[in-house]
């Protein structure tokens, strides 16, 4: 009997043991470490972790330049549970770690920052009910990091329904009223012909006489967003089709076939590029049955090939280009290229106001690039789907489970959760 009381004690004593260790670990590893660099498993749905924390109020910590961009937020399980159900690597730290990371940081020699996301955008996509042959790459990485958002067309923006919203996206638009200029190659296919008559309805419903009317109001409806504090994001044929519509503000760019009348043959001499976002002094493409607006793009004449074809994400002071610098955060410097009606833009057709992030420097081609009007901000960003190089009308939409540490894709994600964040002036 004493023999099992002794026995019991002893093991009693063990497991005592054992759960002040493991409690004095939790106490010590207090803190989750979402690292960004080339060891992630899947960089786009850490992102998405990042977002989800903050919307159940638990302040992230965005560690620019430190391992590729890394997330740190006080542990909380729910927060471990979720990057195993997403399959998202991360690391447990304790304090001393922490500490010793933020004192790296804090250096003033070295090239690092922390931002602080403390509350979740609401956010935005610009895109039509209808369905069309392509898809979004914006969309599809929303859905896949899940991180939330509200379809908005021409009628909730004319009814000011921006102001409910933090970030927009402009999903692949045509804001000359054109309809993509895809005329001469697609007048016949049924999906066009639907799209030309919803648009033209909706201009009647809404109390305009032409599509490029209304395109031109929500255009400037959308300044009117940034101008009082909203962020905009826009890839592709959105990116200067809207910077041409605010350019010819009162003047018909649109030939006959698609707004029933001939456009003003004066028309290039009296565009206003004081009214656009990003661009100046470019020239209309005149003829309609060309898949071109400007010579803002320069698809038509750039000699690239998908083995040669890549753009350089410029490097900036993080302690004081704070903005360029979270959204150019990524793992990879080099980043591959990928076409699309707006491949990229020609360089010296860029107002020299504008930061330019990314770059072919040898072909001239602007990639990647953010603006500040009035309060508000936008960036632009050419080309298609960052992971299919020539996404043409009807190809299938990229799986991105097979692409989760697309450094193409991490560019869009940048401005997902740029709003949320603040500068961290104290350590906490």
């Amino acid at each position: 009997m004493i023999f099992y009381s002794k026995f019991i004690l002893r093991h009693q004593k063990f497991f005592l043991v054992l759960l002040m260790t493991f409690f004095y670990a939790q106490v010590q590893a207090s803190y989750i470490l979402i690292h960004m660099d080339e060891n992630q498993k899947n960089h786009l749905k850490a992102y998405g972790i990042a977002y989800w924390s903050i919307k159940k109020n638990e302040p992230v910590d965005w560690l620019l330049n430190y391992r590729g961009g890394s997330f740190l937020m006080k542990y909380a399980k729910f927060i471990e549970d979720e990057c195993k159900i997403r399959s998202v690597s991360y690391e447990i730290v304790a304090n001393g770690k922490v500490n010793a990371i933020l004192n790296e940081i804090g250096d003033p020699d070295v090239n690092m920052e922390i931002v602080k996301l403390e509350k979740a955008p609401k956010i935005a996509v610009y895109s039509p009910k209808s369905k069309l042959p392509w898809d979004d790459a914006v969309t599809m990485i929303l859905t896949y990091a899940e991180i939330p958002y509200d379809i908005v067309y021409d009628e909730e923006i004319l009814k000011d329904k921006l102001i409910d919203y933090d970030w927009l996206h402009l999903h692949h638009e045509d804001f000359t009223g054109q309809y993509g200029r895809f005329w001469a190659n697609y007048k016949y296919a049924e999906w066009y012909q639907k799209d030309v008559q919803n648009q033209e309805e909706m201009a009647k419903r809404l109390g305009f006489e032409k599509v490029s009317q209304l395109k031109l109001g929500v255009a400037k409806k959308i300044k009117e967003y940034c101008i009082g504090g909203g962020f905009m994001f826009a890839m592709c044929s959105a990116t200067d089709s809207f910077d041409i519509a605010l350019s010819a503000e009162d003047v018909d760019i649109c030939e006959n076939m698609f707004d029933g009348d001939m456009a003003d043959k004066e028309a290039q001499s009296k565009l206003k590029f004081d009214n656009s976002f990003a661009f100046i002094n470019f020239d209309l493409i005149e003829n309609p049955s060309t898949y071109e607006f400007s010579n803002i793009d320069v698809t038509g004449t750039r000699t690239l090939k998908q083995n040669n074809d890549y753009f350089t994400l410029f490097d900036f002071s993080a302690k004081w280009d704070l903005v360029p610098s979270m959204l150019t955060q990524n793992h990879e410097k080099v980043i591959k290229g990928f076409m699309g009606q707006t491949t990229a833009y020609r360089k010296n057709l860029i107002k020299p106001t504008i930061t330019v992030m990314g770059e072919n420097k040898g072909a001239e081609e602007v990639r990647y690039l953010h603006g500040q009007v009035g309060k508000g901000q936008f960036t632009f960003y050419g080309g298609h789907d960052p992971e299919d190089y020539e996404h043409k009308v009807g190809d299938e939409p990229t799986d991105l489970n097979l692409h989760p540490n697309s450094p193409g894709y991490r560019l869009i994600l940048n401005n997902v959760l740029f709003p949320a964040a603040k500068k961290k002036l104290q350590k906490t």
